[in-house]
């Protein structure tokens, strides 16, 4: 698809294996989810501005390059997309955080807010998205709407899997918006859940069921 783009480094794709694993525990999973976390975050910050800077290393001056602009603020959806967070967070240490509070009711699948707390300056840095799953892209695309109209402008999604119906609607709503993912799944079954898929990623990471 235009403007998605899947990892497929061996890494990865093995730990992806082991987290589709229903036998994995809670404790297992979550720790896959921060590592392969770490290294969509290396793939997603690829293309990030640089500026040159004046230092001196123990030998002499020289230019060099460094990140430009203001740092990063990467947006988890509660409450999977903490489990993305702390993996973002090892790259990329210094980098402002924005929460979004959204959950997708299970009869009409329809995206409800609870809660958005994010930086006052969105406008001025480059806003990473993440959630472990893209499944219907009803909550995504209105996470992504509410960090538009808050003043981001520069938005990135990452997310470890992802289905073709999601997909589908997350680019035609948001064509700006470019798309990072481990793994593009079959389809989704009726209730909404990607096939073969991994199951509820909040409730594996969580242990709540």
């Amino acid at each position: 698809m235009k403007n998605v783009t899947v990892v497929d480094h061996p890494l990865v794709q093995h730990k992806l294996t082991r987290l589709r694993d229903r036998e994995t525990s809670t404790k297992t999973f979550r720790e896959l989810t921060r590592e392969i976390s770490t290294l969509l975050a290396y793939e997603v910050t690829r293309d990030l501005p640089l500026t040159h800077k004046m230092i001196v290393t123990p030998m002499e001056s020289m230019g060099s390059p460094e990140i430009a602009g203001k740092k990063l603020v990467f947006a988890p959806i509660l409450r999977a997309g903490e489990g993305m967070l702390e993996g973002m967070l090892i790259l990329a240490p210094s980098a402002r955080v924005a929460h979004i509070g959204l959950y997708r009711d299970p009869a009409t699948m329809v995206a409800v807010e609870y809660y958005l707390k994010a930086p006052e300056t969105l406008a001025e840095r480059t806003v990473i998205v993440m959630n472990p799953l893209l499944a219907t892209g009803g909550t995504a695309s209105a996470a992504v709407e509410r960090l538009k109209e808050s003043g981001a402008a520069d938005l990135k999604f990452v997310c470890i899997l992802a289905a073709p119906e999601g997909l589908a609607r997350f680019t035609a709503e948001h064509p700006d918006v470019p798309v990072w993912t481990a793994g593009i799944d079959r389809e989704l079954d009726a209730r909404g859940y990607i096939l073969p898929g991994l199951g509820d990623a909040g409730d594996r990471l969580y242990g709540t069921r």
